[in-house]
């Protein structure tokens, strides 16, 4: 399975095609969730439905440009959060921002280590090397390619971070929706004024910034360059624009199917008791990150529920999107992410480095 969502076609249907069908149908499950009430329906909806419909054999499609753009827009809408009164709020969160990292990277090597105990004996090819990179709490892409780097099992580490990111996505939103654990930390973005000049400058200077990371070589350059540039405009007090509803929600149906194009159907014949174990472990995953979070909304001054999203071992874009469709903390939730990814993309291979690949040659 790849590590990240590309364009691809079953079947006698061409690419293009399969793209158009497979928009369609996300438009389809957004609205009907959007109907039902779920949970960020324009994210889980179009997910779950390419989801199921890719592990089944149908063409569906992801095309890269447009999950591109999708990230471009949601990093700038993110970026609209970060006031000059919200920067000094993160200013005074660094110590528990800096835990967090602490605790991600510690969270990931438990992970990998209890992925290797429960399947050393069952999954061909399995090494600590292929489970400390599967358990590592970092973008798919960006894992999946040192994994390679390192000679372990891209298929296994590509299909671990894929499916949880899956379950995170959607169980969080509906817990906390269930639970009445939404709108409770409300933080507003500097302007709520769409306006059409402003927008398309917006919009520019946060493309100039995501072609910037790419010219850089930084990972995941269409949100961190789109976020940073907004976020620079925001801290100088430049409110140029709103982002309009509809082209936030167009944004997080591309991201969904994006991640659901990920299933294919050899995804369940690969390694069943490998992504039963990392379903479990997932799930684990977030009930003692829950509980973490609990302990530090205390002396952060911050809700349960803002650092549930802010320490969960989600993706980056698919948490802040949630933490902004409900109304949870966007600020916190995002700079505790972006941190996170940031300092375990740096700190992940010198720790492989010095306790994983030892371990492996005893």
């Amino acid at each position: 399975m790849p590590p990240s969502s590309t364009p691809r076609a079953a079947g006698r249907f061409s690419l293009p095609w399969a793209i158009a069908g497979t928009l369609l149908l996300a438009l389809a499950a957004a609205r009907l969730c959007v109907w039902l009430g779920t949970p960020i329906p324009w994210m889980i909806g179009p997910l779950l439905a390419t989801a199921g419909l890719s592990i089944l054999g149908a063409p569906t499609a992801s095309w890269t440009p447009l999950r591109n753009g999708g990230q471009w827009v949601i990093g700038t809408a993110l970026g609209l959060y970060f006031t000059p009164e919200v920067a000094m709020l993160l200013g005074r969160l660094w110590w528990a921002i800096a835990l967090g990292v602490v605790w991600a990277l510690l969270l990931g090597v438990l992970f990998g280590r209890w992925l290797l105990r429960v399947n050393r004996r069952h999954v061909a090819g399995l090494d600590a090397t292929t489970t400390y990179f599967s358990g590592s709490i970092g973008g798919a892409s960006e894992m999946t390619l040192l994994a390679e780097r390192h000679g372990a099992r891209t298929d296994l580490v590509a299909s671990a971070h894929s499916l949880r990111v899956l379950i995170v996505t959607v169980l969080i939103p509906f817990a906390m929706q269930w639970s009445g654990m939404h709108g409770l930390d409300a933080t507003p973005p500097a302007t709520s004024h769409v306006d059409a000049g402003g927008l398309a400058l917006l919009l520019a200077a946060s493309a100039a910034g995501a072609v910037l990371m790419l010219w850089a070589r930084r990972t995941n350059p269409w949100f961190l360059g789109a976020f940073l540039a907004a976020t620079a405009l925001t801290l100088l007090d430049w409110d140029l624009s709103a982002m309009p509803a509809w082209l936030s929600n167009a944004a997080q149906l591309v991201i969904g199917v994006s991640l659901g194009v990920r299933f294919t159907p050899a995804f369940l014949r690969g390694a069943p008791r490998w992504l039963l174990s990392v379903t479990w472990g997932t799930l684990a995953m977030v009930a003692i990150c829950a509980g973490f979070a609990w302990l530090m909304a205390g002396p952060t001054g911050q809700h349960a529920a803002t650092m549930i999203l802010a320490t969960s071992p989600g993706g980056i874009a698919e948490m802040s999107i949630t933490a902004k469709v409900l109304q949870l903390g966007v600020p916190v939730v995002v700079a505790f992410q972006v941190c996170r990814l940031v300092a375990v993309l740096v700190l992940v291979e010198p720790v492989y480095a010095r306790w994983v690949r030892p371990a492996n040659k005893k």
